[in-house]
């Protein structure tokens, strides 16, 4: 198995990391922004911007899509779900059916 060489890299506010993949996200920042209460403080970064970029901030938001729907997006995988499906069942919520 080939090791792959990490690049020293500089995200838009200076902070310095190495990564070997051509991946933008600056671990730094992510780690500043990432919540601190609220169902997407329990969950990766990934899965976090993920739904983020569909506009899901809070539980009801949530609710209002389906499984298959929050499956499919990129970093939501069974650990996430299992996660999504336990918060939104403490808050008598679920997802939507199809």
């Amino acid at each position: 198995m080939m090791e792959q060489k990490q690049h020293l890299k500089t995200c838009l506010k200076g902070h310095q990391y190495y990564k070997s993949s051509d991946c933008p996200t600056c671990p730094i920042c992510e780690a500043e922004r990432k919540p601190t209460t609220g169902f997407l403080s329990l969950v990766s970064a990934p899965a976090r911007r993920a739904l983020e970029a569909q506009g899901i901030s809070n539980l009801k938001q949530l609710s209002e899509y389906s499984e298959k729907e929050i499956s499919s997006l990129h970093g939501i995988g069974p650990k996430v779900m299992s996660i999504l499906k336990g918060v939104l069942k403490e808050n008598n919520l679920h997802f939507k059916t199809n």
